[in-house]
């Protein structure tokens, strides 16, 4: 989905970057291009919680964010696609100055993705994400330094490995199990 040309530019890279970031859905929207490091791939966020954090994603939301800010230097990154009504004004800081978009809501961004797969919500791409992570051996204090969770409580509810992740652990540790021999 996040590479589908058919899905709209500010959608693939609102999905990408949340995949990437395992954030929540309102960390990713609420940022503004004056959080954005794209040198480092970095963005400053408020977490749950009111505290500054920092998340950070990788190559392919660093090659989606230039075209979706198209040159912008200050306002909301994800805008909506059309300005506001003139009797529903949201606050000036929700508001690009350049174009008098507003920043795209939870609302609008939560219905897009789930009408593009057919009944799946956007909280489900830092589950995936985070049991991806998971799969790869990503130790506890790992996920929740990315998840930005306080208790590892709280974490396990995302971290579900796959049957298939649980067979290939068992297989990588059964002492009787045939390796390859490694030239070397």
């Amino acid at each position: 989905m996040c590479t589908d040309p058919r899905h709209a530019l500010r959608e693939r890279a609102l999905w990408r970057m949340l995949y990437e970031t395992a954030a929540r859905a309102e960390e990713v929207l609420r940022l503004d291009v004056g959080d954005l490091d794209l040198t480092n791939r970095t963005a400053r966020t408020i977490r749950k919680g009111g505290d500054r954090d920092t998340l950070h994603y990788a190559s392919g939301t660093a090659r989606l964010l230039p075209r979706v800010l198209a040159g912008r230097d200050r306002g909301p990154v994800f805008l909506s696609s059309r300005p506001p009504r003139t009797d529903a004004l949201p606050a000036l800081s929700d508001l690009d100055p350049a174009t008098g978009h507003a920043r795209l809501s939870y609302r609008q961004a939560s219905a897009l993705f789930t009408d593009a797969t057919h009944g799946a919500t956007l909280h489900q791409l830092r589950h995936s994400a985070l049991t991806h992570l998971a799969e790869t051996g990503a130790s506890s204090a790992l996920l929740m330094a990315k998840s930005r969770h306080a208790a590892l409580s709280s974490l396990q509810r995302y971290v579900a490995p796959s049957q298939t992740a649980v067979a290939q652990l068992t297989a990588g540790l059964d002492p009787h199990g045939r390796r390859r021999k490694v030239d070397g």
